[in-house]
C-alpha cells in the first residue's frame, strides 16, 4: 500500500494504545482459584461472574462428586465422523484483539499548477479518519513557536485551533487505486510569503492518537524563505525533521524501528528558482508507520454426547490466524482447580508445570483458522482453557479463564456465574514467559492463599454456619478481605506499575458473602461503606459567609434523606487562617466560620436521626503556625498540639522544617507536616478519635492527600475505624497540543497507587473520570468514555469500588470555578455517574437548583435497581456523538445527541427518564 498522492503524510510509527507486556498467567493451580497472577505487575482478584451463555439441551441441578479422569483427543475439522447425539452446548466467544498494520507517510514538495508557486502534499496510506494538525514558522520568529498560516494557504474545510494552528481533514486521494486508503492534503505555497517552515503532526480522529516523528513535530523547511545560513532541502541536502515547539511528549504512543527516508529528485529538480540568496528544490520522502487496529475474531466451543462411548466430544475452533496454542486443563468441581487429565493426550501436546497441557491447534481443511477435538470422560465437571497466539499474546475471558461446564450423566452442570457481559470484548493480554520470576512471586502468596482457603472452608461448612454467630462470621469475612489485600500488597510492592486489568480487591470474597449469608446486612468497609452509598457535598466555597451554615444545613437533613443520600460531607471544622477552613491552625478549636462547636454537634445529630452518616473534612497535610522562630519564620505551633519545627518536612523551602523529607508533593501556602514523625502520627490519631467521640463524625474526607504517603493514611484509618473515607488526589491529566489525550492510564494509575498505599482503606475522588467527561461533552467526543479494553476510562474502570465519582465540588465549581463542568451539560454528567458503579457524589449547589427533580429521579433509579460500587458495566456504544451502557443488566443509559436503544432480546426495556441529550431505561 504505497502510491504517491499529494500531501502524502502517513502517521508515522504510532500506537493509539500501548500493549502491556505481561508474564504468563498463573491461571491454573491445585488450589481454589481465589485469585491468580496474571501479569508482572498485578494480582488479579477475579470476580465470580462468568461471561458466557450456555445453550444446553437440558439444565438440571447436579451435585459434584470426585470424578475419575479419562480423556483422549484427536484433531479433526468436524464432528460428523463421530456418532453423536444433538448438540448439548454451543457457544461462540467474540474476541476483540489488536493487530499492528504497516503503512507509510508521504511528503512531497513540487511545483503547483502555476509554476511560480509550490505545492506541499502530505498523505497517509493507512485507514483512518486523518487530520493534519499544522502551522507555520516565520522568518523573523525567535524560538520554535507555531503560527497560523495566511488565509490563502489554508485548504477548504480547515478549522483554526486557537491562534497557532490549523486542522485540515485529509481527503481520499482521487489518484489512489481501487481499494487503497490513501488520504492526502495539499497546501499551496506562494513565494511572496515570509514562511520559513511548515510544522505538522497527524491525528487519527477514530482513535484520538497523534503521530509524530520520534516524538517530535514534523518540520518542512522552505529554504527559499529562510535566511542565508538556513538548512536547504533537496535531493543533495536531504530531508530534515526538526524538533517541534512542544518537544518530546511522553504520552504519544509512537513506535518506529527506522525511518528509511527515501529522498528522490522531484519532477521539478531541473527547475531552479532562486529567491533571496537560496533556492527551493522539490523532494519526495516516504516514512514507515505502524498503527494498532481492532480485529474481530471468535472462539467457538460445542459439545456433543457420543452415543457409543457416552463421552463428551468437545470441539473447539477459532478463526484467529497463525499458530495457536491451546493451554488447557480439566476440573473436578465448581472450585475449578486446574488439573492434567490422564493420558492419552492429543498429538503435539506437552505438560506445563504439572498443572496444565498445551496443545497446538491444527489448521482447518478450508485454510481458515484452526481447531481441535477432545473426548472427555463424563465424570468431569469442567473444561478450562486460554489461548496463546504466535506473537506471545494470551487470550482469556475478561481476565478469567474460559470455563466450559461439561454434562455429566443425564443432567448438566449449571455454571452459577451469570452472563453479565454478553458480547463484551475478551481480554487479549500480551505476556512474556518468565517462569522463574512467576514461581518466586507465587511463593510469597502461597501461605496467604492457604489461610484464605482455610477461612473459606471454615465459614462455608454447614455445621459452622449454624454454630457461629453473625459477628463471628463477619469477622472471618473481614479477615479474608484483609488477607487478600495483603497478598496483593506483597505482589504490588515488587513491581513499579499497576496493570490496567487489575481490580485490587477480592470481589469474589465480597460476592460470596451474599451467597453464603443472604440474611446478613451488607459488609461495611472504610473504602466503600456498604457499597450502596450516595455522597453529598454539603457546602460550597461561599457557605462560610453566613456564619451559621451548620444551622442552615440542619434544615435540609430530612430532605436530603428523602433523596436517598446516605453520607453527607461537611466542611472543615477547625479554626483556620482562611475562612473556608483549609488553612487549619488550632485543630482542637472547632469554632469556625460555619458555626460553633455546639452547632456542629447539633447538625451531626440531626443527620444521624434521619439515617445519614457524616464525614468530617480533615486537613492533615499542612497546618498554619501560631508563632515565628528566631529567624522570623512561622513554624512554631500553639494550642493543644504545640509542635515545633520538627513537625515540618525538611524540604519545604518556605518554613525551615527540621523533620524528614516529604513523602509527597508540597503545599506551599502553609507548613507541610512530617507524618514520618511518631509524635505527629500519635497526636493526629488522638485528634481524629476525639472528633469521632466528641462530634460524632462517621468518617473522613481527606484533603490534599498528594502531600503525604498513603501508608500514613492507612495508619490513621485503622486507628479510627471510619464508616467511610475518601481522599482528594487531584493532579493534571495528560494533554497534547492543548487537547486531552484519549489514554489517561498514567493519571488514573497515580490515583490507584495512592488507594493501594492505603491498603484499600480509603476511596479516592475519580478526577480522571471528571476530566474525560469534560472533553467528551465539550467536544462531542463520546468515544473518550471507553478505554482500549472497552471499559470505563477512569478509576471507575480499574477499581470501581474505591472510585468516588463526581462532576463538581467547591474547588472546581461554586464561585472558585477552577475546573467548571461544561455548562448546561451537568445532567449528562449525573446520568453517567449516578447509573455507573463507584460511589457517586452529588454537589449541594446542583441538588438544590433547577436540577433537583432530575437528580432526585436518577437517585431513585439507582436505589430501586440496587446499583452499587461493584456493579457491572457493559458499554454498548462509545462513538462521536453518543455513549451508551447497560449496568447490571437492569439499567440502560445513553448520553449525547446520538441515537441509541437498548438491545432487544429476553429483556424488555422501559424509558423512565429523559432529558437534554440523555435517556435512562429500566428492564421490565
Amino acid at each position: 500500500m504505497s502510491i504517491y498522492t499529494t500531501l502524502s503524510f502517513d502517521p508515522l510509527f504510532s500506537f493509539n494504545h500501548c500493549v502491556n507486556r505481561e508474564r504468563e498467567p498463573s491461571i491454573h493451580s491445585s488450589r481454589p482459584k481465589l485469585f491468580s497472577l496474571t501479569s508482572s505487575s498485578t494480582l488479579t482478584l477475579f470476580n465470580s461472574n462468568n461471561n458466557c451463555t450456555y445453550n444446553y439441551a437440558s439444565c438440571k441441578p447436579h451435585r459434584f462428586h470426585t470424578p475419575k479422569f479419562e480423556s483422549f483427543a484427536t484433531n479433526t475439522d468436524t464432528l460428523e465422523s463421530l456418532q453423536s447425539s444433538d448438540v448439548l452446548f454451543d457457544r461462540s466467544f467474540p474476541i476483540n484483539r489488536t493487530e499492528l498494520v504497516e503503512g507509510k507517510i508521504f511528503v512531497r514538495l513540487d511545483h503547483g499548477k502555476d509554476l511560480g508557486n509550490w505545492e506541499l502534499t502530505v498523505a497517509c496510506n493507512l485507514t483512518g479518519k486523518w487530520i493534519l494538525h499544522w502551522g507555520v514558522s516565520r522568518v523573523d520568529d525567535v524560538g520554535s513557536e507555531w503560527d497560523q498560516p495566511p488565509r490563502d494557504m489554508i485548504p477548504p474545510g480547515s478549522i483554526p485551533i486557537k491562534d497557532y494552528a490549523i486542522e485540515t481533514p485529509m481527503q481520499k486521494s482521487l489518484s489512489s487505486a481501487e481499494g487503497d486508503a490513501l488520504h492526502e492534503v495539499k497546501i499551496d505555497l506562494k513565494p511572496n510569503n515570509d514562511i520559513s517552515a511548515i510544522n505538522f503532526v497527524l491525528k487519527d480522529e477514530e482513535t484520538g492518537a497523534w503521530y509524530q516523528y520520534k516524538g517530535r513535530d514534523f518540520k518542512v523547511p522552505l529554504v527559499n524563505y529562510l535566511k542565508e545560513d538556513a538548512n536547504i532541502i533537496g535531493p543533495k541536502k536531504g530531508f530534515s525533521l526538526w524538533p517541534g515547539a512542544l518537544g518530546q511528549i511522553s504520552n504519544i504512543l509512537l513506535k518506529s524501528d527506522a525511518t528509511h527516508d527515501k529522498v528522490q529528485d522531484g519532477n521539478t529538480g531541473s527547475r531552479n528558482t532562486k529567491v533571496e540568496n537560496s533556492q527551493l528544490e522539490g523532494f519526495y520522502v516516504e516514512l514507515p508507520i505502524t498503527k494498532e487496529i481492532s480485529v474481530n475474531n471468535s472462539i467457538s466451543v460445542s459439545i456433543r454426547k457420543c452415543s457409543e462411548t457416552a463421552k463428551n466430544n468437545l470441539y473447539l475452533e477459532t478463526d484467529i490466524p497463525g499458530d495457536i496454542l491451546l493451554h488447557w486443563g480439566v476440573c473436578r468441581d465448581d472450585l475449578r482447580w486446574w488439573e492434567i487429565p490422564p493420558t492419552p493426550h492429543p498429538p503435539e501436546t506437552i505438560a506445563f508445570k504439572d498443572r496444565a497441557l498445551r496443545t497446538k491447534l491444527q489448521s482447518r481443511d478450508n485454510g481458515v483458522g484452526s481447531s481441535v477435538q477432545l473426548s472427555l470422560g463424563e465424570e468431569l465437571s469442567g473444561f478450562l482453557f486460554v489461548l496463546k497466539l504466535n506473537d506471545g499474546a494470551w487470550i482469556n475471558d475478561m481476565g478469567d479463564d474460559f470455563y466450559i461446564p461439561l454434562p455429566r450423566s443425564s443432567s448438566l452442570i449449571i455454571d452459577n456465574r451469570e452472563n453479565q457481559f454478553e458480547g463484551v470484548q475478551r481480554e487479549v493480554t500480551e505476556v512474556t514467559e518468565e517462569a522463574g520470576e512467576e514461581e518466586s512471586i507465587s511463593a510469597f502468596t502461597d501461605e496467604i492463599i492457604s489461610e484464605i482457603r482455610h477461612l473459606v472452608t471454615d465459614i462455608s461448612s454447614e455445621k459452622n454456619r449454624k454454630t457461629k454467630s453473625k459477628e463471628a462470621q463477619e469477622t472471618i469475612l473481614q479477615e479474608i478481605e484483609k488477607l487478600a489485600a495483603e497478598a496483593y500488597s506483597i505482589f504490588r510492592n515488587s513491581v513499579p506499575t499497576f496493570s490496567e486489568e487489575t481490580i485490587t480487591e477480592s470481589e469474589t470474597a465480597v460476592e460470596s458473602k451474599t451467597v453464603i449469608f443472604p440474611e446478613l446486612p451488607p459488609q461495611v468497609s472504610s473504602g466503600t461503606g456498604t457499597g450502596y452509598e450516595i455522597l453529598c457535598q454539603g457546602f460550597n466555597w461561599e457557605s462560610h459567609k453566613s456564619g451559621r451554615w451548620y444551622m442552615e444545613l440542619k434544615e435540609k437533613a430530612a430532605e436530603l434523606a428523602s433523596f436517598g443520600v446516605t453520607v453527607i460531607w461537611l466542611p472543615p471544622p477547625t479554626e483556620s487562617v482562611s475562612p473556608e477552613g483549609y488553612m487549619p491552625k488550632d485543630l482542637y478549636n472547632l469554632n469556625s466560620r460555619y458555626g460553633t462547636v455546639d452547632q456542629l454537634k447539633d447538625v451531626v445529630k440531626s443527620f444521624h436521626e434521619v439515617g445519614i452518616k457524616v464525614l468530617g473534612d480533615v486537613v492533615l497535610n499542612h497546618r498554619c503556625a501560631h508563632y515565628k522562630n528566631q529567624n522570623g519564620i512561622w513554624n512554631l505551633f500553639g494550642g493543644r498540639l504545640d509542635w515545633d519545627d520538627r513537625a515540618i518536612v525538611a524540604d519545604d523551602p518556605h518554613f525551615q522544617g527540621r523533620g524528614n523529607k516529604s513523602s509527597g508533593d508540597n503545599f506551599h501556602a502553609a507548613p507541610n507536616i512530617d507524618h514520618s514523625q511518631e509524635f505527629v502520627r500519635k497526636d493526629l490519631k488522638e485528634w481524629l478519635l476525639w472528633l469521632r467521640e466528641e462530634i460524632g463524625y462517621d468518617g473522613w474526607r481527606l484533603d490534599f492527600v498528594r502531600g503525604f504517603w498513603g501508608g500514613y493514611v492507612k495508619d490513621y484509618l485503622e486507628a479510627t475505624e471510619p464508616y467511610f473515607a475518601v481522599g482528594e488526589y487531584w493532579d493534571s491529566l495528560s494533554y497534547t497540543y492543548g487537547e486531552m489525550d484519549h489514554n489517561q492510564d498514567a493519571h488514573r494509575q497515580r490515583i490507584v497507587d495512592w488507594i493501594n498505599a492505603t491498603g484499600g482503606t480509603a476511596g479516592a475522588f475519580d478526577v480522571t473520570t471528571k476530566g474525560i467527561l469534560h472533553s467528551a461533552l465539550e467536544r462531542c467526543e463520546y468515544w473518550r468514555l471507553s478505554d482500549q479494553k472497552g471499559k470505563p476510562p477512569g478509576v471507575l474502570g480499574w477499581w470501581p469500588s474505591r472510585a468516588v465519582t463526581f462532576i463538581e465540588n467547591h474547588d472546581t465549581g461554586s464561585t472558585q470555578g477552577h475546573w467548571r463542568f461544561p455548562s448546561g451539560k451537568e445532567m449528562q454528567g449525573y446520568a453517567y455517574t449516578l447509573t455507573h458503579p463507584g460511589t457517586p457524589s452529588v454537589f449541594f449547589d446542583h441538588l438544590f437548583s433547577h436540577y433537583k427533580t432530575e437528580i432526585s429521579t436518577l437517585l431513585s433509579i439507582r436505589k430501586r435497581n440496587k446499583i452499587q460500587c461493584r456493579s457491572t458495566v457493559k458499554i454498548c456504544k462509545a462513538e462521536r456523538d453518543v455513549y451508551a451502557a447497560v449496568i447490571d443488566e437492569k439499567v440502560a443509559m445513553k448520553i449525547g445527541p446520538g441515537q441509541f436503544e437498548p438491545p432487544s432480546g429476553s429483556q424488555k426495556w422501559s424509558s423512565v427518564l429523559e432529558g437534554r441529550d440523555y435517556k435512562i431505561w429500566e428492564a421490565s
